[in-house]
């Protein structure tokens, strides 16, 4: 089971905060999540040609002066103009046509509108680069889900530097990382730290009910204004897209958040072809069992995603897949028990809710047909799910 503490998580845009309490983790869906906003402010093309580095050479000794000299460059300040309001947030360039990568939250309304409302982009968007010479741009696209914003400038408009592109599949715990964005209006400006986790599940700022998979936390100290700025391995490769911070006082606390680079990537492939970044979904709702909660239960395994609720009408539902019957206390929380336990899914072991999300939203694609393999009443199945597209604001039972 796990306990995740009331803190605030909010969005790293100047002019565009967001306050989410967090419930209960949950698996593909976050059926408690709640958006507080207090303000906010953003075509198709033919696909960029983003440079993605070889692996990293030398000592690999970290020298953030030489990873700003040749990084900060290409990184950005995007402000952006809607109904006589503006905001500011950071950016970085991803190919020599101009693509520049950001933050949903950066360049459209997301996040400030009720779940299922309509997103838009802002009215007007301007690049500003480390000359302090400043462009307009074009939004390409954007991804709610994994807080993924694509702009593009002219090349001929501005010099423009390329950030090549790392893999957070890579990085570590321990290892040091540099983050360069425009914290509170302040460009160009550079953080350090160290990745403090890995693979985190986090609320989505800009798409409340679900998750945001595999984040990097990180204790560099960003702030509003660094959204959309890149998170930068020793080698100099982007590894992230700083997003959010955590928070009790609506400041920074030490605790950051960051897109992986590796879902970026499949946002931005998918948006710079003119195309909608779709995902996977299941419509369930699953608690973490662990060894103690399974004795509890009663229960034959110690490990999987326990089902507390399916949507109705949702593909688990469809399927046959079962919520849960009845809460039980354990351990001082209401636990919602009598559910399928997923141990699998295609094969791929689930040892809890994040591993149940991450295969869904990494893994699969809408569509597929994936085998579920269940315990229920102490008997192990396999349940066929035909994977829909995840909608924007699922209902919860």
């Amino acid at each position: 089971m796990v306990r995740v503490a009331l803190l605030g998580l909010v969005c790293a845009a100047l002019g565009a905060g967001a306050a989410l309490g967090i419930g209960r983790a949950s698996g593909l869906l976050a059926g408690s999540t709640t958006v507080v906003v207090r303000a906010a402010t953003g075509g198709s093309a033919a696909p960029a040609q983003v440079t993605v580095a070889p692996p990293a050479t030398g000592s690999g000794s970290f020298s953030p002066a030489r990873i700003f000299a040749d990084r900060s460059p290409g990184v950005v300040t995007v402000f952006t103009y809607t109904g006589g309001q503006a905001a500011q947030g950071s950016g970085f360039v991803v190919s020599a046509d101009g693509t520049i990568l950001t933050n949903a939250h950066v360049i459209t309304n997301a996040g400030e509108v009720a779940a299922g409302g309509t997103v838009k982009p802002a009215g007007q968007v301007y690049v500003e680069f480390a000359d302090h010479d400043r462009v307009p741009a074009t939004v390409v696209g954007w991804d709610v889900f994994d807080d993924v914003g694509v702009i593009r400038v002219s090349p001929s408009a501005h010099a423009l530097a390329v950030l090549p592109l790392g893999r957070s599949a890579d990085v570590v715990v321990g290892e040091p990382v540099a983050a360069i964005g425009s914290p509170l209006g302040n460009e160009n400006s550079l953080a350090v730290g160290v990745v403090s986790a890995v693979g985190r599940s986090i609320a989505a700022l800009t798409a409340a009910h679900f998750q945001l998979i595999g984040a990097i936390q990180i204790d560099a100290p960003i702030a509003h204004g660094s959204s959309g700025g890149p998170l930068l391995d020793p080698a100099g490769r982007v590894i992230g897209i700083n997003a959010q911070i955590r928070t009790d006082s609506g400041g920074p606390a030490g605790i950051g958040f960051a897109v992986p680079i590796d879902s970026a990537r499949r946002s931005l492939r998918e948006l710079v072809a003119g195309r909608k970044v779709g995902y996977a979904y299941a419509g369930v709702q699953t608690e973490d069992l662990t060894p103690s909660l399974a004795r509890h239960l009663g229960l034959p395994i110690s490990r999987g995603a326990l089902v507390d609720r399916v949507t109705p009408g949702g593909p688990a539902a469809a399927a046959g897949i079962h919520g849960g019957s009845g809460a039980t206390q354990f351990q001082g929380t209401a636990v919602v028990a009598g559910g399928d336990v997923v141990t699998a899914v295609n094969g791929l072991s689930v040892s809890n809710g994040n591993d149940l999300v991450r295969i869904v939203t990494n893994e699969l694609r809408p569509g597929q047909t994936a085998v579920f393999s269940v315990l229920r009443a102490g008997r192990s199945r396999s349940i066929a799910v035909r994977l829909g597209t995840r909608p924007a604001a699922p209902q919860v039972p």
